[in-house]
């Protein structure tokens, strides 16, 4: 018996390929809770005791329907912007060789490392109606800074690495004679992108999706500059919390925080369920 249970201890600790799981994953556990969930249910235990009338009132507020409907329809669009355009420029760094290539990586990361005030300013000094940008659009009467407009400028300046940076690596690894023989089996350019490319890309292209969006509702540094932030035009979610606490009105300010909580949680778990859709659909794991 002792030799049995012995033996399926052994095959036990065999079975675990990476050591250090124990230890590893009650880091992972405590961080998650002292980073993550501690934090996420100290907001909803403060919401909770609003009481629900107190909260449908603040989340009907036609100036937090508004500074909501700005902030995720912006990052929405921008998001958006980002697949189309991130995609192009991972093709262009995977499949090209061109002098300043490496220039032009190291640039896509920009966002990363620049502070996002110092993001807005630049933005807002470029597409104001007197800066470089904004100046030839101002004769026809297109306002790009302090709109809607401008806080979708910011948002793709700032998501595009997430794009990049996701779609690249799996583009790398896609063999580029299966081009070549949906080449000579008769397959157009479009045929190829459309039914050999864009299958093995959705999963990543939807991952990118997913950071540029969740990076751009909770966007404030680069926004607020370029934004006006004028009520009921161009007034972004983070900034009316940042003004409630001004206010010293904690109340609705938590109320805020948890409805785009609520509303980021429902659209990423879509954004997820489409992208496991996706990985099974197309044969990946």
């Amino acid at each position: 018996m002792s030799n049995n249970i012995s033996g399926s201890r052994w095959k036990w600790r065999q079975s675990s390929v990476i050591p250090g799981f124990g230890l590893t994953f009650g880091y992972t556990v405590t961080y998650l809770f002292l980073i993550i969930l501690i934090p996420l249910g100290g907001l909803i235990w403060s919401t909770a005791k609003l009481g629900f009338a107190d909260f449908i009132a603040i989340a009907t507020d036609s100036r937090t329907l508004n500074a909501l409907r700005v902030s995720f329809g912006t990052a929405f669009l921008a998001a958006l912007v980002n697949v189309v355009f991130g995609v192009i420029v991972a093709w262009v760094l995977t499949r090209y060789r061109f002098p300043g290539r490496r220039f032009v990586d190291a640039i896509v990361d920009l966002p990363f490392a620049l502070p996002t005030a110092v993001a807005g300013i630049a933005l807002t000094a470029l597409y104001a109606n007197r800066g470089w940008v904004g100046s030839l659009f101002e004769p026809y009467g297109i306002k790009i800074a302090f709109t809607p407009t401008g806080i979708v400028i910011a948002l793709i300046f700032i998501g595009l690495p997430f794009v990049v940076r996701t779609v690249q690596p799996v583009m790398e690894e896609i063999d580029r004679q299966v081009e070549e023989v949906a080449a000579t089996l008769g397959a157009n350019r479009f045929q190829t992108i459309t039914r050999i490319l864009l299958p093995s890309l959705t999963p990543a292209i939807l991952t990118g999706f997913a950071l540029a969006f969740a990076r751009g509702v909770g966007e404030y540094g680069s926004v607020i500059f370029i934004a006006g932030n004028i009520p009921y035009v161009s007034e972004i979610a983070p900034l009316l919390i940042v003004i409630r606490l001004e206010e010293f009105n904690y109340a609705a300010a938590t109320g805020i925080a948890t409805i785009m909580l609520i509303i980021s949680f429902a659209m990423l778990f879509l954004i997820n369920l489409i992208q496991a859709w996706s990985r099974k659909r197309y044969g990946y794991v």
